[in-house]
């Protein structure tokens, strides 16, 4: 995930966004290019020198007030008052609409090594990060429920049941399976996007952030990225596990409501067998937000399950460091990467969510939002 730059400097005006490298900086000021006439975006106003710096300068919606609050806090405060529903349900049909713009006016089909690589093609290659976090050593976590211990490799070998379902729970086969759609060669359909459609990165009223990504972007890979956020990453993992990061990108950083949870589990040890009941509770707020999301992008005849769920298995198992996750997360984490490869899984069955009713009257008034 990027991460949205608070400025070093006194000159409230202005952000400035240290990029890795003079390549790096140089590659985001033609993200920034790309896309500065099709998307609201923040000016871009230079490229300060300092030594041993690589600097970029941006307006800062924020404190232009052309823009107050990001995604992540419309919907934390939608969680709260239903009230605020309406505003974030045009924030989100907005970034389904750039989406699908960009797909249809400059889109084409090309191999995904023509694509920004950092999110997908680098993640997938041989020795990459899911490499090192899933199949280069044998992680052993605690099943929730229970004192028993398992590595995930084991898990592999157990039949699991969750919610009713039989599902695989073979992480390193899942890999490969990836590996094998996400081939430099095969072609996808690629549009000049943001490159990284989060939380942090998306302002209200709409406004693009980050270019680190920005290029042309696969048009599933983009939706995946959304789609998973919402689901799990801004209401769970990211405040969870990157504490830092939420409250440090976030304009509130309220707390999420509710979270993901195993119900119930039974392990059946003689038969090696796992029965799981789970729920995926959020927020009413995020929850109007994934449904919302899920039409924009993939209503109407829109991005199929098929096309998603690669970019998905990625999203799922390349973002937090499945070692800092408890055996209750790292579970929750695999069913889901199970159910986004098998070829059963609706869409609607595989983004479904339990929204929490709203909260009480009094916290509604102390988190009133800014006016839209």
């Amino acid at each position: 995930m990027s991460a949205v730059c608070r400025p070093w400097a006194s000159d409230t005006a202005t952000f400035y966004k240290e990029a890795v490298t003079r390549e790096a900086a140089e590659d985001e000021v033609k993200g920034w290019t790309k896309l500065v006439s099709r998307l609201q975006v923040p000016a871009l106003r230079g490229r300060p020198s300092l030594p041993g710096r690589h600097l970029l300068a941006y307006e800062d919606v924020f404190a232009s007030g052309r823009c107050d609050l990001l995604l992540g806090d419309v919907i934390a405060l939608a969680d709260r008052d239903p009230a605020v529903l309406p505003r974030l349900a045009r924030l989100v049909d907005g970034v389904c609409h750039d989406l699908r713009a960009a797909a249809a006016e400059t889109g084409k089909a090309v191999p995904l090594a023509e694509c920004v690589p950092a999110l997908y093609l680098d993640r997938i290659r041989p020795g990459g990060r899911l490499d090192r976090w899933y199949l280069l050593r044998d992680l052993s976590f605690t099943l929730p429920c229970t004192d028993v211990s398992l590595t995930v490799q084991e898990l592999a070998d157990y039949t699991v049941t969750a919610n009713g379902r039989p599902l695989t729970l073979n992480v390193a086969a899942g890999i490969d399976s990836v590996r094998r759609a996400l081939g430099a060669e095969r072609r996808w359909l690629a549009g000049l996007t943001q490159g990284d459609p989060t939380e942090p990165n998306i302002a209200d009223p709409l406004c693009w952030l980050d270019f680190e990504f920005a290029g042309r972007n696969t048009a599933a890979g983009e939706a995946a990225n959304l789609l998973w956020y919402l689901m799990a990453m801004g209401g769970w993992l990211v405040p969870r596990y990157q504490p830092d990061v939420y409250a440090r990108t976030l304009r509130m950083a309220l707390a999420a409501r509710t979270s993901p949870c195993v119900d119930h589990l039974e392990l059946h040890a003689t038969a090696r067998h796992i029965d799981i009941r789970y729920s995926w509770n959020v927020g009413p707020g995020r929850h109007a937000a994934v449904k919302g999301a899920l039409h924009g992008l993939c209503g109407r005849g829109g991005i199929g399950m098929d096309e998603l769920h690669a970019f998905l298995a990625l999203r799922i198992l390349g973002v937090v460091p499945a070692g800092r996750l408890t055996g209750h997360d790292l579970l929750l984490v695999l069913i889901k990467l199970a159910e986004s490869q098998d070829p059963a899984t609706s869409l609607d069955a595989f983004f479904a969510t339990a929204p929490a009713p709203h909260s009480d009257p009094g916290e509604r008034s102390r988190n009133a939002p800014a006016p839209a």
